[in-house]
């Protein structure tokens, strides 16, 4: 789901929240709060408003927060004594129950003027009954406030937003089931969790019977994410949109690649979008709750070969994911498709034990991390055999001669729809190439197993269109994504760099 700006088509009570709640975000960042820290704010405030709601008529249930760390005990108090009492909510809640736990785990209280506080309570929470308003109506106010965090690039909001039009397309071709399960490794906001629940409920919600609808609210999806103010977000997110029981569906403060996943951890579909860059180090967060690294790197039973690039251990680490049979379609760069070395290994495993079927180029200029040349791998999890699963790549080149930026010219919907119908969901054996002697810029076209295996290092790098912009001054990118692509190779060279750095130092201080 794509939020909607302010005048956008939204019904008239749903626009007058959004247009309020972004006044106080303008409000607040003209106080140095970005996007991203005043959205989280909201999640404090908005859980506690709906938790008390939940106490009172018709529903009745029994309380979540305890009395005095709850949302009445927020109401009565102004001043000074408001913020010390927020502080102290904050403070105490992490320690109490699991949904808590999750929700408030390492809060910050990030507003500092006890009447902005007021403000935000009085005005913009207690009026509505959140409870009450559809779960397609909060889910726009909160998505548009992800969104507006998602542009605050320079707080690193971006790396854990991944374009909805994307989302939505992948989506559109996986086709989630009502009795699937979905699992995202590194959820950010929950974009791929929302869009496969919401795809269930568009194509099956009036066939649903008693227990897929108790399936769908509590155990479709699962989802982890590192940063525990992201997973705050994400597991906000799911609840506006009434998805999740007494069990949190996401795991926060964990790295995901750090341990093998469990018996019970498999899943019919894996849907995600891992962060880009090459750091090599395992990540924990802090008592502060930032990012830490540490100088191991990750060593597992289950991986193919270790490997110090992050982008192929999680290729690995979603692979042993998938119960069987299970499909995937993860978010990779362009290196997973080329590096040599630890990289032809993946790649070769992957093609001999799983059907990697589809592959997607993407074009540049739709992600927050500028420059970022992405593509989509789609795979299929089938019982083991001797001869190689993959018959079969299909590639669909979204990127030659093609450019988009994230305001001029952003990716929409459409501009996937010709990828969707060649995909041919539910029925690839009926795929067709749109690229041939006769058709040279048909953007479709397979590749055969024995010719993939053929190409040095087994590279999927895979390129046919002709580049207009090598012939015609005229085609070059705009100026800004020339920029923005100088500037990310500069920094995955910079990210290189670190790592020889470490592992030098790392080497001294073990000789000393």
């Amino acid at each position: 789901m794509q939020p909607e700006e302010p005048g956008g088509l939204m019904s008239n009570d749903t626009q007058k929240i959004v247009n309020k709640a972004w006044s106080f975000a303008h409000l607040l960042r003209d106080d140095g709060l970005s996007y991203m820290a005043y959205t989280e704010q909201i999640t404090f405030l908005l859980f506690l408003k709906m938790a008390h709601e939940r106490t009172q008529p018709p529903w009745n249930h029994p309380p979540i927060a305890p009395v005095g760390l709850d949302w009445p005990s927020l109401l009565a108090r102004d001043g000074e004594e408001l913020e010390t009492h927020y502080r102290h909510i904050l403070a105490e809640l992490p320690k109490r129950g699991e949904m808590l736990g999750e929700i408030f785990k390492k809060a910050r209280p990030e507003i500092q003027n006890p009447a902005t506080l007021k403000r935000l309570i009085v005005d913009l929470i207690e009026p509505e009954s959140w409870l009450e308003m559809r779960a397609d109506v909060k889910g726009d106010i909160y998505e548009g406030l992800l969104a507006k965090s998602a542009q605050d690039v320079s707080k690193g909001a971006g790396q854990y937003f991944t374009p909805r039009e994307l989302i939505r397309a992948i989506v559109d071709v996986m086709q989630p089931g009502p009795d699937d399960t979905v699992c995202d490794p590194a959820c950010g906001t929950g974009g791929f969790l929302l869009a496969a629940h919401d795809h269930v409920v568009r194509n099956h919600g009036k066939s649903l019977d008693r227990d897929q609808k108790r399936h769908l609210r509590e155990n479709f999806v699962r989802g982890q994410e590192l940063v525990p103010a992201t997973a705050r977000l994400c597991i906000m997110n799911l609840y506006l949109h009434g998805i999740g029981g007494e069990r949190v569906p996401v795991r926060s403060g964990v790295d995901s690649l750090a341990s093998a996943p469990g018996d019970s951890d498999r899943f019919s579909m894996v849907l995600t979008n891992p962060p880009f860059g090459k750091k090599s180090s395992i990540q924990i967060v802090n008592e502060e709750g930032e990012l830490q690294t540490e100088a191991d790197t990750y060593e597992r039973q289950d991986f193919w070969t270790s490997t110090k690039n992050k982008q192929l251990n999680f290729v690995q680490h979603v692979k042993t994911l998938l119960a069987v049979p299970g499909s995937c379609a993860i978010v990779v760069p362009d290196n997973v498709l080329f590096e040599g070395g630890a990289g032809e290994t993946v790649r070769r495993n992957l093609l001999q034990q799983f059907d990697v079927h589809t592959l997607l180029r993407l074009p540049t200029g739709i992600f927050y991390a500028q420059g970022v040349k992405a593509n989509v791998l789609f795979f299929d999890a089938r019982t083991a055999r001797e001869e190689p699963w993959t018959e079969h790549l299909w590639v669909y080149d979204l990127r030659t001669n093609k450019h988009f930026t994230l305001k001029r010219k952003p990716l929409r919907r459409a501009d996937l729809d010709e990828f969707v119908a060649c995909y041919r969901p539910g029925e690839r054996h009926r795929r067709e190439a749109t690229w041939g002697p006769d058709s040279p810029d048909g953007r479709w076209r397979a590749y055969d197993y024995e010719e993939l295996a053929q190409r040095d290092k087994l590279n999927l790098d895979l390129l046919w269109l002709r580049d207009r912009s090598l012939e015609h001054s005229e085609s070059l990118p705009d100026p800004e994504v020339l920029a923005a692509e100088i500037v990310e190779d500069l920094r995955a060279a910079l990210d290189a760099f670190q790592v020889i750095a470490k592992d030098l130092e790392s080497s001294s201080a073990r000789r000393s």
